[in-house]
C-alpha cells in the first residue's frame, strides 16, 4: 500500500463514518477497487474516527466522568448511553463472526442494504412521528433502548451504524439534529468496543514496518472526522436526511450495475 492510498482510505473512513452512508461498505468497495485487503489497517484507521468524536465531545465526557458520583444528570446521561449500547453488545457478540465471514464478502449484500436503507430513510423522513425530544441528552431510557435496537441492524455491511441510529432516533421522536447528535454519543462506546474486538482479531497482522502507512491513514481519518461532524449537524438541521437517502439508492444501483458488467465479483 502506498502512502497516497493510505491517506485516501483514511479520508474516506473519516468522511463516511458519521454520515448515514456506511463507512464499512465504502472501505470494502474502495479496497476492492484499489486491490487492498488489509483488515489490520482498516481497524487502526477507525481508531482515528473514534478519537475525533471523543475530542469534539471531550468537555461533555469529562463533565460526565467527574459528575458520576454526585451529579444526577451525569448518571442519567451515562445510563442512557449504556441502555442504548446493550443491544449491540449482545447481538454483535453472537453474530459478528458470521457477518464478517459471510456478508462482508458480498457486494450484493452491500448494494441491497444501500438501497433498502435509502428507501427506509425517505419513508421515515416523510412519515415520521411528530418529534418531542429536542435535546439528545434528555432522551428517555425506553427511547434510548429503541435507538440501540435499531443500531443492531448496522452489523450488516451497507446499513450504516449512524444511519440506523439516526433513523431509530427519528422513529423515537427525536428532532433531526438531536437524532444525529445522539448517534455521535452512541458511536463512542460502540465503535470503541468494535475496535477492541477487531484489534484482538488482527493483532497478529500488525507489524512495525506497517507503522507509517497506518499512521498516515489514522491521521487523515482523524482530521476528516473532525471536519465532517459540525457541518453535518448544521446540514441536517436545514435539509434533513433525504440527500443521503438518494445517495444510498444511487450507490446501490451503481454497485448492481458494476456487478452486471462484471466489474465487481
Amino acid at each position: 500500500m502506498t502512502l497516497l492510498v493510505a491517506a485516501l482510505l483514511g479520508v474516506l473512513q473519516g468522511l463516511t463514518e458519521f454520515l448515514p452512508v456506511s463507512s464499512t461498505a465504502h472501505l470494502l468497495l474502495a479496497g476492492h477497487a484499489l486491490g487492498v485487503d488489509d483488515p489490520a489497517f482498516t481497524v487502526m484507521i477507525q481508531l482515528g474516527s473514534i478519537l475525533a468524536v471523543m475530542w469534539l465531545y471531550r468537555r461533555k465526557l469529562l463533565a460526565v466522568a467527574a459528575g458520576l458520583a454526585s451529579d444526577p444528570h451525569a448518571r442519567r446521561f451515562a445510563a442512557m448511553i449504556i441502555v442504548a449500547f446493550i443491544p449491540a453488545v449482545i447481538v454483535g457478540g453472537l453474530f459478528s463472526g458470521f457477518v464478517k465471514s459471510v456478508l462482508y464478502e458480498s457486494p450484493r449484500v452491500i448494494a441491497t442494504a444501500f438501497i433498502a436503507g435509502g428507501v427506509v430513510m425517505l419513508l421515515v423522513e416523510r412519515f415520521r412521528p411528530v418529534p418531542i425530544v429536542a435535546d439528545p441528552e434528555q432522551t428517555p431510557l425506553p427511547r434510548a433502548l429503541g435507538i440501540g435496537a435499531c443500531q443492531v441492524l448496522a452489523l450488516v455491511p451497507g446499513v450504516s451504524r449512524s444511519g440506523a441510529t439516526i433513523v431509530g432516533g427519528l422513529l423515537m421522536r427525536l428532532e433531526r439534529p438531536a437524532a444525529a447528535e445522539f448517534s455521535f454519543f452512541l458511536a463512542m462506546p460502540t465503535m470503541a468496543a468494535a475496535f477492541a474486538k477487531s484489534l484482538l482479531d488482527v493483532r497478529h497482522h500488525l507489524a512495525p514496518e506497517r507503522a507509517l502507512e497506518i499512521g498516515v491513514g489514522f491521521v487523515f481519518a482523524f482530521l476528516a472526522s473532525l471536519v465532517v461532524i459540525g457541518p453535518f449537524l448544521r446540514f441536517v438541521g436545514r435539509s434533513g436526511f433525504a440527500p443521503f437517502a438518494w445517495y444510498r439508492i444511487l450507490a446501490g444501483v451503481a454497485i448492481f450495475a458494476a456487478l452486471a458488467a462484471g466489474w465487481l465479483q
